[in-house]
C-alpha cells in the first residue's frame, strides 16, 4: 500500500487517531496504542521494531551513508481532569473537532507524522527518515525516547511532535524541580522560645523570586523560578522546626541544570536537593538546515516556555512543532480541529520537501 496524495494521508491520520483516542494510552501503560502503529506500519509494508512501548521504523528507501531525519511524537497521554462532558475515552466529532483524550497533546502530532512519514516515500528525498512513537513523555519517563535513541543508529536531526500551530520551537526552556528545606528550632508559641523555620523560609523564598541570573536569551528570557508548594508546622502552638518548599525552575540555553543548581547553592542557606538533572534546555542553531528551510516557507520559528522530549534528546539537534494548541492540553473536552491535521501534514511534507541535508 502507498499514500500519494494530502487527502489519503489526512484519511489514515484521522482514522489512526480515533483508534488511539478509544485506546487507554496513560504513561507508562501505552501497550495497546503501541500494537495500534505497530499495525499501520506493517500494513504499509515497514518492518516495526518495539522497545518497551516504544515503536519505531526506517524509510524504506533508507540508505547507509546518508543523512537521517527523525519523526517523533509520544504515545502517553495524562489521566483525564475533571468536567468532561464527554467519555474521554470515546472520539466524538463536532462542528469540524475531534474531541478526545490525548487527541491534541499528542495524538494530532503523532498521526500527522505518521502519515506524512508514510507519505514521504514518493516524495524522493536525498536523506533517510526514522518515524519513532515514544511512550513516558507525559511524566518524563527513562523508558521513552531516552531509552530508544541508542538503539536508532546515527540521527541527523529530529522534529518533535507537540501542539505549537504548526510555529516551530528552534528553543525550549528546561525543567528543574527543587525540594528545599529550612531549619530552625522547635519551641513554645506562647514563650520567646525556638527558631521559626517559616520566618527564615520567607527570606529564602523571596531569594528565589528576585535573584536574576545575568545570562538571558533573545528566544527564552532569563532563567524563570517559581515557589510552587510550601509545607511548615504539625500544630498551632508548635514553633515549627522545619520548613519545605518546592521551586519550579525553568532555565534557558545559557545555563545547564547543574550550573543553575550550582549557583543556588552558592547563594542560598537552605538545604537544596534536585530532583533531576535531565531535563535540560536545547537550541538548534539558526542556520541548521531545518530552521533554513522554515523560514524559506514562512513558518514562524520562536522559543519555548514548555518542555517536551527534546530535553532528554542531547545527541542530535531537535525543533519542536505540531498541529493543535498547547493551551488545549491537559484540559477538559480536549480536542482538535479536522483542518489543522490536514494543514499539519502538509506543512510537514512541505518542509521536509524544502530541507536539504
Amino acid at each position: 500500500m502507498k499514500i500519494q496524495s494530502l487527502k489519503e494521508a489526512h484519511l489514515l491520520a484521522v482514522e489512526t487517531l480515533k483508534q488511539l483516542i478509544q485506546t487507554q494510552s496513560f504513561s507508562t501503560e501505552e501497550a495497546m496504542a503501541s500494537e495500534i502503529i505497530v499495525e499501520v506500519l506493517s500494513r504499509y509494508g515497514y518492518q516495526p521494531h518495539r522497545k518497551g512501548n516504544n515503536v519505531f521504523a526506517c524509510s524504506n528507501d533508507f540508505q547507509a551513508g546518508r543523512s537521517t531525519l527523525m519523526l517523533n511524537s509520544h504515545l502517553d497521554t495524562v489521566k483525564p481532569s475533571k468536567g468532561w462532558n464527554t467519555n474521554p475515552l470515546e472520539p466524538v466529532l463536532h462542528d469540524g473537532k475531534l474531541i478526545g483524550l490525548g487527541s491534541n497533546d499528542a495524538g494530532a502530532s503523532l498521526v500527522s507524522l505518521l502519515a506524512v512519514f508514510i507519505w514521504s516515500e514518493q516524495f524522493q528525498l536525498s536523506y533517510n527518515r526514522v518515524f519513532v512513537a515514544s511512550a513516558e513523555e507525559e511524566i518524563s519517563g527513562a523508558g521513552g525516547i531516552e531509552w530508544v535513541i541508542p538503539v536508532l543508529g546515527k540521527i541527523d536531526a529530529g522534529i518533535v511532535g507537540e501542539p505549537t500551530q504548526m510555529q516551530m520551537a528552534v528553543a525550549e526552556k528546561g525543567l528543574m524541580v527543587l525540594d528545599c528545606t529550612v531549619h530552625g528550632q522547635a519551641g513554645h508559641a506562647a514563650r520567646n522560645q525556638g527558631v521559626n523555620a517559616i520566618k527564615l523560609a520567607i527570606k529564602e523564598i523571596e531569594w528565589f523570586h528576585s535573584f536574576k541570573f545575568s545570562e538571558s536569551s533573545s528566544l527564552l528570557g532569563g532563567v524563570k523560578m517559581t515557589v510552587t508548594q510550601i509545607q511548615a508546622g504539625t500544630q498551632h502552638n508548635v514553633i515549627p522546626d522545619t520548613c519545605e518548599f518546592v521551586v519550579d525552575v525553568r532555565t534557558n540555553e545559557k545555563y545547564s541544570n547543574q550550573q543553575v543548581l550550582n549557583t543556588i547553592k552558592e547563594q542560598v542557606a537552605c538545604d537544596v536537593k534536585a530532583r533531576s538533572l535531565r531535563m535540560n534546555s536545547s537550541a538548534i542553531d539558526r542556520n541548521h538546515p531545518l530552521v533554513r528551510a522554515a523560514e524559506k516557507l514562512g513558518i514562524v520559528c520562536f522559543g519555548s516556555p514548555t518542555t517536551s522530549d527534546q530535553a532528554v534528546i542531547q545527541t542530535f539537534p531537535t525543533v519542536k512543532m505540531g498541529p493543535g494548541d498547547s493551551t488545549r492540553s491537559h484540559t477538559a473536552n480536549e480536542f482538535i480541529y479536522l483542518h489543522e491535521i490536514e494543514s499539519g501534514i502538509g506543512i510537514y511534507a512541505e518542509l521536509m520537501q524544502a530541507l536539504k541535508v
